[in-house]
């Protein structure tokens, strides 16, 4: 292989040529290669001419790969993929929006064959194109004329030499042209046209491809125009491709790329990113202390000067202390301060007016647009707190605590609410005990001095207080002041009546139980810790005394017994008695003290034992089923167990039929000595004794059940012993319930009669012909004989029951009362006054018990044998017995 380089091809016109020499591009190379095909880059250097401006998507130019086996499947890659991306069909583009700087951009494009893994590499160079100079409109209009270089097929086994494609430079076109349009740019010439009829084209964005129709083509003269004005800020550059076939449609040439770059004009404004710019700076900044970076952005090319900008600064408000606090950079618009002297507690925000101006600033040519930066000055703590006084006053009544006796007041000319504004107090002297605390007020940031433990009057009647006041932080440093401000509190204690206590309190008092009444039993006095107040002695009461077992002495404390002191009483708990007495003085207002006296009561002998339970059960016969018994004694040691368990001798049949034995120092067995003993209820005494000094004992009842007892030692007849053994006042619930019983049937028995009569009166209203029973007739005769006489049934009527018919309002009768008609069929019977409901019982016993009498035996003799009982004879024997 072959290259000559440095001179143009011959095919070029001298139009050409002389568009190229005043571009300034770099010399067209060429190559040759040996007849030979050899699969590769025709290249190992590619080298492109593009604007310095590069947006993301952009083509810029179209790497050649020679692949003798058509059938090869190429994929292509780069060395930088986050700015260059190769196309499946060679053409590079631009992956992101970047400036290429002032040298040569290069990076290495690859090639790789999809199924043997073979791989070629060729490196390609980027050269900014040189800034627009403005050539003449002479020179622009000239035309340039771009011939598709020619290439010689083979039509025989003989190979032939073939001419290498050519590198077309950009075409560069101002934006926002004035026409007229169309406005041609360049003519696209194949030299086979001489022989062929050809056709051209063009294709890409900006032709057939949206927007479509900027670019059109001539297709029999190839020449390329431009039908409309171009605005860089939308599309920077277009790459198209020309292409001439022939009137059949056959590629004679292949595709040519062409780009077209926008050439920048000054038709933007620069644009702040924000309208109003807010920042801070500490106050006191040195100068020089970085504040803020304001920025602008024009869409115009910023590699131009059309598109790089200049900040200054146009006014500051306000101008104190100096109107040229602040400056600005003017190429990267970064706020710096120039001057000292920044004083929040003076100025506490400044204004800037800020202007962003394009062609480098120039005021004649260049656009311009401002801003406003609003700039605050912050706090430092650069004032220390001052207190208001150098000394305060304040006053606490004793013994009182959590009160405030003093507000120290601070001023601090700092930001409010901020830890350089905020006070913090400490006392430095005058408190070696540690009674006052200082809290700090955050609304008003004031120092309450606070009582934290109780003063008395009679030890300290005044106390003079150093306090310092600080920041919550620390001072800035170089600040000429002192870090803290100090002040003196005086505070005075007020004497108040305080109250009486006892000493001791409470008080111990070791006292054996059984202290008679009237008895001495200490003295329990008070103090007055009020030394410098004219008051008289105290005076005692008692306040509490469950047992009412003391008093005491209202001028001296002395306290006696109302009562014997008995550690077993209720009151007692765990040998200790507690009475609480108060102790009053009469100051203003009168105060009093309470005091605990707690007696400890030393045991004595004083109570004997008891068996304990009172009552068990046993079997009549002999059986190992003992009764356990256990002694309780309400004293203590040594005045309870052990104890001694006895039966007494009299009566002799206790020892006789029953035997007991100790088997611990509180527990013994009772049980029969007898074979046989008959069920009944025994009372058993047995005599208990302590081990006190001297020793107690009592005798008490066992009350022992013996019952008769299966086989398994249980009881069969516990029923009828505890019947047997009722209490009396079991006796007479029982018999209450009797009682209650009787009432019951004698009740149920008169309800009985009222509706059996009430029955027999609905009766009558049947049809005769219908009762199965024997008419009654009624007669105007009372009694049956000699022998009713004896019963005066008048004394038997119920008057209340009885309702003449004479009295009773007429349409009102009873429910079950038999209606009032006519009975001529009956004989009318004396309006004699009947008995009551008790002589119709007594009636209706004697008719049954006579009717059966005479049922029995003959008239004669029936008669003589019921006459005994009440009976009339034979002879008397009338209707009356119908009944």
């Amino acid at each position: 292989m072959c290259r000559v380089a440095g001179a143009p091809p011959r095919i070029l016109p001298p139009l050409a040529l002389m568009l190229l020499a005043a571009l300034q591009q770099a010399p067209i190379k060429a190559t040759c290669e040996d007849l030979s095909c050899k699969t590769g880059f025709p290249e190992d250097v590619h080298s492109a001419v593009v604007s310095r401006s590069v947006h993301g998507g952009q083509p810029l130019l179209n790497v050649r790969f020679r692949s003798c086996d058509g059938n090869k499947k190429i994929h292509f890659g780069s060395s930088e993929p986050e700015d260059f991306r190769v196309g499946e069909d060679g053409v590079v583009y631009a992956e992101r929006s970047f400036q290429l700087s002032a040298g040569p951009t290069e990076f290495v494009v690859s090639a790789q064959d999809k199924e043997t893994q073979q791989e070629w590499q060729m490196r390609v160079k980027l050269t900014p194109e040189p800034a627009f100079t403005g050539a003449s409109e002479k020179d622009q209009r000239k035309i340039e004329e771009i011939i598709f270089p020619w290439q010689q097929y083979k039509h025989s086994s003989s190979l032939k030499r073939q001419k290498r494609d050519w590198v077309i430079p950009p075409i560069n076109l101002p934006e926002n042209s004035k026409g007229p349009f169309p406005q041609e740019l360049v003519r696209i010439r194949s030299d086979r046209d001489k022989s062929l009829s050809l056709r051209y084209s063009a294709t890409g964005p900006g032709a057939d491809q949206p927007p479509t129709g900027i670019f059109i083509i001539n297709p029999i003269s190839g020449q390329l125009s431009v039908t409309k004005p171009l605005d860089r800020e939308q599309i920077a550059s277009f790459h198209l491709r020309a292409h001439a076939v022939d009137v059949n449609g056959n590629q004679v040439e292949n595709p040519i790329d062409i780009v077209i770059n926008v050439i920048d004009m000054n038709d933007n404004r620069p644009e702040f990113l924000h309208q109003v710019w807010n920042w801070t700076v500490p106050e006191g900044s040195k100068p020089g202390t970085y504040v803020m970076t304001v920025t602008a952005i024009d869409a115009d090319d910023p590699n131009t000067q059309n598109g790089m900008l200049r900040y200054r600064i146009l006014s500051q408000a306000p101008s104190s202390p100096s109107p040229n606090m602040f400056t600005i950079n003017n190429e990267t618009g970064d706020i710096i301060t120039v001057a000292a002297g920044l004083d929040r507690e003076k100025v506490q925000q400044y204004t800037l007016i800020i202007q962003a101006t394009d062609m480098e600033g120039n005021p004649t040519y260049g656009l311009s647009n401002t801003a406003t930066a609003v700039i605050t000055v912050t706090d430092v703590n650069d004032n220390p707190p001052e207190f208001t006084a150098m000394t305060f006053y304040g006053e606490v009544p004793e013994n009182r605590v959590d009160v405030i006796v003093a507000n120290l007041t601070v001023t601090d000319k700092d930001q409010p609410h901020t830890p350089a504004w905020n006070a913090l107090y400490r006392m430095t002297g005058g408190d070696p005990t540690g009674r006052f605390t200082i809290l700090t007020d955050p609304n008003s940031n004031d120092g309450l001095v606070t009582v934290v433990k109780p003063i008395d009057f009679e030890t300290n009647r005044m106390f003079v207080l150093t306090v310092a006041a600080e920041n919550q932080v620390p001072l800035t440093k170089g600040i000429q002041h002192p870090p803290q401000s100090t002040a003196t509190v005086s505070i005075t204690v007020i004497d108040v009546n305080e109250s009486p206590y006892f000493v001791p309190n409470p008080k111990l008092v070791r006292q054996e139980e059984g202290l008679m009444a009237g008895s001495m039993l200490t003295t329990f006095t008070a103090q007055d810790p009020d030394r410098y107040m004219q008051q008289t002695s105290l005076r005692y009461s008692k306040l509490s005394d469950p047992a009412n077992w003391l008093k005491i002495d209202p001028v001296n404390g002395q306290i006696t017994t109302t009562a014997v002191l008995d550690r077993e009483s209720i009151y007692v708990q765990n040998n200790m008695y507690n009475a609480t007495f108060l102790a009053s003085d009469n100051g203003i207002p009168p105060m009093s003290g309470t005091g605990t006296l707690q007696i400890y009561l030393l045991d004595i002998n004083d109570n004997a034992p008891q068996v304990h339970p009172k009552e068990a059960t046993t079997c009549e016969t002999l059986q190992p089923n003992a009764i356990n018994i256990t002694a309780v004694d309400p004293d203590i040691d040594p005045n309870a167990g052990p104890f001694a368990f006895e039966l007494p001798d009299t009566p002799a049949s206790i020892k006789r039929n029953w035997t007991i034995v100790r088997i611990s120092g509180d527990h013994a067995q009772l049980s029969l000595r007898i074979r046989f003993l008959e069920a009944g209820i025994y009372d058993v005494p047995i005599v208990i004794t302590d081990s006190g000094n001297p020793h107690a004992s009592s005798t008490s009842l066992l009350k022992v059940k013996v019952c008769q007892c299966d086989l398994n030692g249980d009881c069969t007849d516990v029923d009828r012993i505890v019947g047997a053994g009722l209490g009396t006042g079991a006796i007479i619930a029982i018999l209450l319930c009797i009682i209650i019983l009787l009432i019951l049937v004698l009740m149920f028995v008169v309800w009985m009669k009222r509706r059996d009569k009430e029955r027999q009166a609905k009766q009558l209203l049947i049809d005769p012909e219908d009762d199965v029973r024997d008419n009654i007739l009624k007669y105007d005769e009372e009694g049956g004989g000699e022998e009713d006489q004896d019963y005066d049934l008048s004394q038997l009527q119920q008057p209340d029951t009885l309702e003449p018919d004479a009295i009773k309002p007429v349409g009102i009768r009873r429910l079950d009362e038999r209606p009032i008609l006519a009975e001529p069929q009956y004989p009318v019977r004396s309006a004699a006054p009947h008995p009551g409901d008790i002589g119709d019982f007594i009636n209706e016993i004697q008719l049954t018990v006579c009717s059966r009498c005479w049922s029995r035996g003959s008239p004669a003799a029936s008669g003589e044998r019921c006459n005994g009982a009440g009976c009339p004879s034979a002879a008397h024997r009338g209707p009356w017995w119908s009944r």
